[in-house]
């Protein structure tokens, strides 16, 4: 439509040029403080664990046998359904490439494609992979306006990304100490304990050890070699702790700026999370509906 390619404040159309049948349904869609949007969340998610329990019961052998082909007809059903869904989301947003390309609009798609995908050459098992769907009900927290939650959410995942670098450089040095830990082992171990027959396999046994995960599948044999596990184990317990001392400093300092959020929907793309006292969307700049 031409008038949807007029400039606005953010370059991008104002949300009331939409027509009134696909605002209607962004609202109905995207928004919770509405009657009509909450039941339709509502419905929703029923709908979402609801088929997510049927393809979890269709893995049950017994239960397959007695109601398998009922199970692949509910799943279909399903699944049409939520394609339906997730091709209105794509009409009732300005933008469909943004929000088909966000967290929510990639987990839309990926909950509906696996069934479709069980047709052609893939497995036919691809289909379980819906479960994905259980990924869906993050919406929970929007429905039932848990902005507190979705902001202890969002930082947590600030304080992720702010502590990145540091992630980055306690990987590659316990890396680095599993292979030189599984280089010697190799070396103490490998000509008589077949179980270290090489320098990969050594090393793996360090990952195992040093993380504390202790399969028991693989064990030293000589006195030296058990010395250098008990080295590795206490060192595991050492290092455990970093990673948690690391995010925990970065949530004390986004605590410090923390910010509220609300349950808003751009119109646009489709993104939630917004700042309370958000005026534009923070990922495709577009006005927020204030109203």
């Amino acid at each position: 439509m031409l008038h949807d390619m007029e400039p606005s404040e953010s370059n991008n159309p104002p949300s009331n040029q939409l027509p009134a049948w696909r605002r209607r349904t962004h609202d109905i869609i995207f928004e919770a403080d509405t009657f009509s949007g909450r039941l339709f969340d509502i419905i929703l998610l029923v709908s979402i664990a609801l088929s997510v329990t049927l393809v979890m019961l269709e893995t049950v052998v017994s239960f397959n046998a007695s109601y398998g082909d009922w199970l692949m007809g509910a799943e279909w059903v399903f699944t049409i359904l939520f394609t339906i869904e997730y091709v209105l989301r794509l009409i009732s947003v300005k933008q469909p490439l943004k929000y088909a390309f966000s967290f929510f609009g990639i987990v839309d798609f990926l909950s509906i494609i696996p069934t479709y995908l069980a047709l052609f050459a893939v497995p036919e098992q691809a289909h379980y992979l819906t479960t994905i769907r259980i990924l869906r009900l993050l919406r929970l927290l929007r429905i039932f306006k848990m902005a507190r939650y979705i902001g202890g959410a969002n930082l947590i995942l600030m304080a992720l990304r702010a502590s990145r670098p540091k992630i980055v450089v306690f990987l590659f040095a316990v890396v680095t100490m599993a292979i030189i830990m599984g280089t010697i082992m190799y070396i103490v171990e490998g000509p008589s304990n077949p179980a270290f027959s090489s320098i990969p396999e050594s090393t793996y046994w360090a990952i195992v050890t040093i993380t504390t995960v202790g399969y028991g599948d693989i064990a030293p044999l000589h006195p030296l070699g058990k010395f250098l596990a008990s080295f590795a184990m206490i060192t595991g317990y050492a290092i455990i702790a970093v990673p948690t001392g690391i995010v925990g400093a970065e949530i004390n300092r986004q605590m410090k700026r923390k910010q509220d959020y609300s349950n808003r929907a751009c119109s646009n793309c489709g993104a939630q999370v917004h700042t309370s006292d958000a005026r534009y969307c923070r990922v495709c700049g577009d006005k927020l509906n204030l109203d």
